[in-house]
């Protein structure tokens, strides 16, 4: 997978039409705009300009597609909820929310 020749979010796996649209809303219009940025920061910037507290698996589906698009091999995104699940243990209100295992947020693939 030559993922420097991605055009499209949708291209980056785990990333569906409605999880494209959330990465565009944060600025993030191509594949390779996503190297270097920050999941965390991106999911902040996406509750604050919709206005709503989004699932925080949406964070495990932006861990992903930076991680992949920097380099790393393709995984399923939940596979990076416990990473999340332990940043967020400090404090955050909606670190110990919980999403389904097998069932992607809506929008991703």
């Amino acid at each position: 997978m030559n993922r420097e020749k991605f055009t499209r979010l949708e291209e980056i796996p785990n990333v569906g039409p409605s999880i494209a649209e959330d990465l565009r809303l944060v600025g993030v219009s191509h594949p390779q705009d996503l190297i270097g940025r920050d999941p965390y920061q991106m999911y902040e910037e996406l509750c604050l300009k919709t206005g709503e507290q989004h699932d925080p698996c949406v964070i495990d589906v932006f861990i992903s597609a930076v991680r992949f698009m920097e380099g790393e091999p393709q995984r399923p995104w939940w596979a990076y909820t416990p990473e999340r699940k332990e940043r967020l243990a400090g404090g955050d209100a909606f670190g110990d929310a919980k999403c389904s295992r097998g069932r992607p947020p809506e929008g991703s693939r």
